[in-house]
């Protein structure tokens, strides 16, 4: 009954808000209904309407997905220094960090369900009823690990969160072997899809051995970023102290993440370009063009160089703590690691195909209205999470007890 209780209490208190608070949740549902509109045109007529094609069979939706991974994993930077060496000020943020995970696991789920021409046909992968093919396929790997985490990214903060909630104290011994498994889980959220990737052979691209601890580099660089700026706009528009010491963690972090990152994509085009073997035909493509097929060309500059601004501001000790050039990194930081991790890595690998032949691909206003939609969704769920941690951490939210008058 208190569980009950619990849950109606949340959603009473994720309705309650300032002007500005309603107008944010209004603009989002917004967005996400546009989105859901333009997955139901997909939905009706199939993606013809997407600009994938059997040469380019992965497209804006997977980039997404692949970023996001990432997204979703970083939030072990704080749950370590958290539950693990009981840093105060990293206890006091690591449940919004846990919930960027969540709202970032959801997102996956939902551009891979979109990216699925059928998405009725995803019984088959159901144990039991269709064929999981696990341990042998590396997908069902992907989908153990990445549905696993988002079960400990929930259950971990809830417990915890329902124990405040009635007054109590959480228990370490029922929460920190939890915490233990998602912090190697973390870890091999996004491995496996870097696996998932460069196991292919016909892929050139993707076949390497530094793609997995690319993956980590750079989930550590936009996911950090991605929490300064949440975390800072929080502060701004809250009562709820975030302490100055974890910003500057966080930045620390993705500095430190984006240079080890940048060495590894500089590694690989050495290799790629020096060379100049048959196999460096998509680095080509994405770099500088083949026959005049050359979209990607002015987005993946544009991303690289984007990243190495983002990462001269991490570096020079003063400029990282100018919080105006900090916001200005760590937008640069995700939007680079976007670009090079999202359609500088998936589309690419499509070109050119093993035959040799060359396909632009043109993303649509449909999926372009579509992740509009999934990130929506995913920012409005990290809104409400947010909203009720923090209310709850403050002690506005918590279980009121009836208690009966005394006999006099």
């Amino acid at each position: 009954m208190n569980l009950a209780r619990f849950f109606l209490a949340c959603a009473r208190d994720v309705l309650k808000g300032g002007n500005q608070y309603r107008l944010w949740i209004t603009l989002l549902l917004i967005i996400a209904i546009i989105g859901a509109g333009a997955y139901y045109t997909q939905f009706q007529e199939g993606l013809i309407v997407t600009g994938m094609s059997d040469q380019v069979s992965w497209g804006v939706y997977i980039a997404n997905f692949t970023f996001l991974v990432g997204l979703a994993a970083a939030a072990v930077m704080l749950v370590i220094p958290a539950y693990i060496f009981h840093q105060k000020e990293a206890h006091a943020v690591v449940l919004l960090a846990e919930g960027v995970a969540v709202a970032a696991c959801i997102m996956c789920i939902l551009f891979v369900v979109v990216d699925l021409g059928r998405p009725d046909r995803f019984w088959h992968m159901i144990p039991g009823i269709g064929m999981f093919n696990w341990p042998k396929s590396l997908l069902a790997w992907d989908v153990i690990v990445l549905n696993g985490y988002l079960a400990l990214n929930i259950t971990i903060p809830l417990y915890i969160l329902y124990t405040k909630y009635k007054g109590g104290t959480p228990n370490p011994r029922i929460y920190f072997p939890g915490v233990l498994i998602s912090i190697f889980w973390a870890i091999s959220i996004h491995t496996v899809t870097a696996f998932l990737y460069s196991s292919m052979p016909a892929r050139p691209f993707w076949n390497t051995a530094l793609l997995g601890p690319r993956f980590i580099a750079s989930a550590f660089t936009a996911g950090p970023a991605f929490m300064v700026l949440a975390f800072r706009i929080i502060k701004a528009k809250t009562t709820y102290n975030i302490n100055d010491p974890v910003i500057h963690y966080l930045a620390l972090v993705a500095g430190i993440a984006l240079q080890i990152s940048l060495f590894m994509v500089g590694a690989e085009l050495f290799t790629e370009f020096y060379a100049q073997t048959q196999h460096a035909a998509s680095a080509q493509f994405l770099f500088f063009g083949i026959d005049g097929f050359n979209s990607l060309v002015p987005f993946i500059w544009f991303g690289i160089s984007i990243e190495i601004v983002a990462m001269v501001i991490f570096m020079v000790h003063r400029w990282r703590n100018n919080f105006m050039l900090l916001n200005i990194a760590c937008v640069f930081a995700i939007v680079g690691i976007w670009i090079e991790k999202g359609i500088g890595l998936v589309i690419p690998g499509f070109i050119p195909t093993p035959l040799g032949e060359l396909f632009e691909y043109p993303v649509t206003l449909i999926e372009t209205l579509v992740c509009l939609g999934i990130w929506a969704i995913g920012i409005l769920i990290f809104t409400l999470l947010a909203k009720t941690a923090i209310s709850i951490e403050q002690g506005q939210l918590k279980l009121k007890h009836n208690v009966s008058p005394r006999r006099i």
